[in-house]
């Protein structure tokens, strides 16, 4: 016995007692259902979600004013006529419009001699 009254331990029994203590504040720092690094990969997830509401945010309010812009706005019509349905304005302009011949026309054509 030692000279306090109480039994002095091994160093292989304080190694394992050593052990146990930092398996239970490893346990507490990651165990359970969210450890820390959960949470900083939540974190991480949460500010790109958060970039990319925002990105999308900017994305719809342009498409806004655009759809604005095409209901009020007449020469944004014009510029839409003009590109994607082929129309002209004025009265010297002419459009031709070349299209392929339609199959029925032409097998109706070969049955009647």
């Amino acid at each position: 016995m030692s000279a306090r009254g109480s039994p002095r331990r091994s160093p292989v029994a304080r190694l394992v007692i050593a052990l146990i203590a930092l398996a239970v504040i490893a346990f507490a720092v990651e165990g359970g259902e969210w450890g820390t690094l959960d949470l900083f990969r939540q974190k991480r997830r949460m500010t790109r979600l958060a970039h990319d509401v925002d990105s999308l945010r900017h994305d719809v309010d342009s498409l806004r004013r655009y759809l604005k812009a095409v209901r009020t706005d007449p020469v944004l019509q014009e510029k839409i006529a003009r590109e994607e349905f082929g129309m002209v304005r004025g009265t010297k302009e002419i459009l031709y419009r070349f299209a392929e011949p339609d199959p029925r026309d032409s097998t109706e054509k070969k049955r009647k001699p």
